[in-house]
């Protein structure tokens, strides 16, 4: 009998993540998503005991434009997310999905061993590959 092999977040996230500092402009943050085509940018850390953010395109339709208040006044600490919810790199797929389903998170920051991110997982892009398996 052959056993299944288990999907992993890892298999499914986008290694690919754009920091910005907490004291950016919003105006910065929309240059930096355009520019990469993202939906999210991690937040750092501002030292050790510090947690990481994250800002999305919904915050700043949320709390910028749908205020209209001018982004190039407006620090991505203001608006982000923090601390946020994670998940690690090595957790389960269907768990992931099940988590981030509850907290209705379209998008997460996935960290390695450390705590340190290592990407960006979209619940869409799991749901659809765990259909696939």
């Amino acid at each position: 009998m052959s056993e299944k092999q288990v999907s992993r977040v890892e298999d499914y996230m986008s290694e690919t993540i754009h920091p910005i500092k907490g004291e950016a402009t919003v105006l910065s943050a929309i240059k930096l998503l355009k520019e990469h085509d993202l939906n999210a940018l991690v937040v750092e850390r501002r030292d050790a005991d510090d947690e990481i953010g994250l800002v999305t395109i919904t915050d700043i339709a949320r709390e910028v434009l749908a205020k209209n208040r001018p982004p190039e006044r407006v620090y991505v600490m203001e608006i982000m997310t923090k601390p946020i919810v994670t998940v690690p790199r090595t957790m389960q797929i269907r768990y992931a999905i099940r988590l981030m389903a509850n907290l209705d998170l379209s998008q997460t920051v996935v960290v390695g061993d450390a705590r340190n991110p290592v990407g960006i997982v979209e619940r869409r892009v799991m749901v659809l590959a765990s259909l696939d398996d």
